[in-house]
């Protein structure tokens, strides 16, 4: 996966490291990157710690939203594969509490979702 498959929105696998060094500015003492999607410029993390989902706004990605999300704080998720017509999958996330879904990610194709989705089980269970 490269340049193409995230301008049409297909997540691609980042290397821990490259992230940790891109975001080591919001991450407290030893919290370590675990795995990260980007999503065009756009960010998917885990840490040992929390689901962060950084969002870099603007034409030049200068202005940056961090999304910091605790484990414990995730009360479930879903995830929709694409289909026939539907190319879409999405990756939906509930923050306890909340009737509707808090964050809400479409991916273009299922590969992706379902890793992020393994650590997301493997991270909340």
């Amino acid at each position: 996966m490269g340049f193409f498959d995230g301008l049409i929105g297909n997540a691609s696998k980042v290397l821990p490291g490259e992230v940790q060094k891109e975001i080591g500015d919001i991450l407290i003492e030893d919290e370590q990157v675990t795995a990260a999607f980007k999503l065009i410029r756009d960010l998917i993390v885990f840490t040992e710690k929390r689901l962060l989902f950084v969002d870099k706004q603007g034409v030049t990605g200068k202005k940056v939203d961090y999304h910091s999300i605790p484990y414990k704080s995730i009360s479930h998720f879903s995830v929709e594969t694409a289909g026939h017509l539907d190319l879409d999958a999405e990756l939906k996330i509930w923050i306890s509490g909340a009737v509707q879904p808090t964050i809400s990610k479409t991916f273009r194709k299922d590969n992706p979702i379902f890793d992020v989705q393994k650590i997301l089980a493997q991270m909340t269970c």
